[in-house]
C-alpha cells in the first residue's frame, strides 16, 4: 500500500462535505502516489463537528484551527471556511510546513491575498505546496477547452463571454447568511461566483485580464436575521463588467444570484480567429466546438460529449457516455494536489493565481464605485 498523507480540514458545511468526499474517494479511482488519510476535522462547535466527522469519515476533531495545524498527523491543511479566516489559517499552516488547499476566492482583500501568496512562495522554497480550489478547472470539458485553445484550434482569442447565474437569493424573504456579510465574505456574487468565471476565463484562454469597467447592484438591502428582526445586506447581489485581456482580446462577465430559473449556470464562450468554444456547467459533460476550418457545407457548432477515456481525468471513471458530476471536480483537485506534493512540483492554480483573480475582483469593485475604467495591476 502507498504511503499515507494526513489531512486536516477546517470547516464542515457545504464545501466541507464535497471536500470530504474528494479526500475519501480520490485514491479509490486514481492511482495516487500518496493515500489521503482523513485525520482531523476542525469546527467551532464540538458537537456539530463530531457529528460531521462521523458522517464524512474523519478520525478526530478539533475546535481550534491552530491546534489542528500543529498536529503531527496532519501534513495537508484544507481550508473550507468563510473568506475572513483564510489568510490566518493558510499563513500559519504554510509557516508550520503544512501543504495547503484553500477554497476560493483566496482572501477577502488584495492585501490578504498578497500576504498569502508571499507565504506560499516562501514555503515552496522549503518544498511546501499550496493550491487554490477553483474546482471548475477540473471539469473535463473545460480542461479539454484549454487544450484546444493551447493547440491553436480556435486561433487567436478575440472574445470571451462568461456568466455565472444562480437564483437562490431572488426571494427577498430568504434569511441572512455569512455570504451576505462583507466582513465574512468579502463581496457577494462577485466573489462567490465572479471569482470562478474570472479564473475559468484566464485558465481556458491562457490570457490575463488587464483592465475592467464595472457596475454592481444590491437589490435587497435588508433580510430576516433569524431572530425575529432584520439585518443589513452589505455585499452585492449582482456584478457585471467589461474586460480587456493581454494580447488584445476583450470580454464580458456577469455574476448574479438573482437569475430566476438558473440554478448553477456557469457559462463560458471563447471566440477565436479560427473557431469558437462554448460551455455550460448545467450540461457539464459537453463542450460545443465550432471549427472555422471545416468546409462551409459542414460549418456549425458540434457537440463533443467529454466522456471518453482520453479526455482529461475521465479515464479513471466510467465507460464512455456515463456522465460525471459536480463532486468529481473536487476529486480531480485532490488528485492534482497529491500528485504535485509527491512529485515535488507546484500545483495549479497557485496562490499567485488566486492573487491575480483577487486583483481583478478589487478592480471591479473600484470601477463600480468610481464609475470609471480601472487597470488591473500586473
Amino acid at each position: 500500500m502507498n504511503e499515507q498523507i494526513g489531512v486536516g480540514m477546517v470547516g464542515h458545511a457545504f464545501m466541507g462535505a464535497v471536500h470530504s468526499q474528494a479526500w475519501r474517494n480520490a485514491h479509490r479511482f486514481f492511482d495516487l502516489p500518496l493515500v489521503p488519510r482523513l485525520s482531523v476535522l476542525g469546527g467551532r462547535d464540538e458537537a456539530r463537528t463530531r457529528a460531521a466527522a462521523d458522517k464524512y469519515g474523519w478520525a478526530d476533531v478539533e475546535t481550534d484551527w491552530a491546534a489542528l495545524v500543529r498536529r503531527d498527523d496532519v501534513q495537508v491543511v484544507d481550508i473550507c471556511t468563510p473568506g475572513d479566516t483564510h489568510c490566518d489559517i493558510a499563513v500559519a499552516a504554510l509557516e508550520a510546513g503544512k501543504h495547503v488547499l484553500c477554497e476560493k476566492p483566496l482572501a477577502n482583500s488584495v492585501a490578504e491575498a498578497e500576504k498569502m501568496a508571499a507565504a506560499a512562495e516562501a514555503a515552496a522554497a522549503r518544498g511546501v505546496r499550496s493550491m487554490v480550489a477553483f474546482n471548475y478547472r477540473r471539469v473535463p470539458a473545460l480542461a479539454l477547452a484549454r487544450r484546444l485553445v493551447a493547440d491553436g484550434r480556435i486561433g487567436e482569442v478575440r472574445h470571451v463571454r462568461a456568466v455565472y447565474l444562480q437564483d437562490w437569493l431572488s426571494d427577498p424573504a430568504s434569511p441572512l447568511t455569512w455570504r451576505l456579510d462583507r466582513e465574512k465574505a468579502g463581496s457577494g456574487a462577485l466573489g462567490d461566483l465572479g471569482a470562478h468565471i474570472v479564473d475559468a476565463a484566464q485558465f481556458v484562454t491562457g490570457l490575463t485580464i488587464t483592465g475592467v469597467s464595472a457596475l454592481t447592484e444590491t437589490f435587497t438591502t435588508t433580510r430576516p436575521d433569524g431572530a425575529g428582526g432584520t439585518g443589513e445586506v452589505t455585499v452585492d447581489d449582482a456584478a457585471l463588467f467589461l474586460a480587456r485581456f493581454d494580447g488584445g482580446a476583450v470580454g464580458s462577465f456577469e455574476a448574479t444570484r438573482y437569475a430566476l430559473g438558473r440554478k448553477n449556470a456557469m457559462r463560458l464562450e471563447v471566440n477565436g480567429s479560427r473557431g469558437s468554444l462554448a460551455f455550460d456547467f448545467e450540461s457539464m459533460n459537453e463542450l460545443q466546438f465550432f471549427d472555422g476550418d471545416a468546409p462551409g457545407a459542414e460549418a456549425g457548432f458540434r457537440r463533443v460529449l467529454v466522456t471518453e477515456g482520453d479526455h482529461p481525468y475521465v479515464g479513471a471513471w466510467w465507460p464512455p457516455g456515463h456522465l460525471l458530476g459536480y463532486e468529481h471536480t473536487f476529486v480531480h483537485e485532490v488528485v492534482d494536489l497529491v500528485g504535485a506534493i509527491a512529485a515535488g512540483t507546484d500545483p495549479a492554480p497557485s496562490f499567485a493565481d488566486g492573487l491575480r483573480v483577487q486583483r481583478v475582483l478589487a478592480a471591479v469593485e473600484d470601477s463600480a464605485a468610481a464609475g470609471s475604467w480601472q487597470s488591473v495591476p500586473a
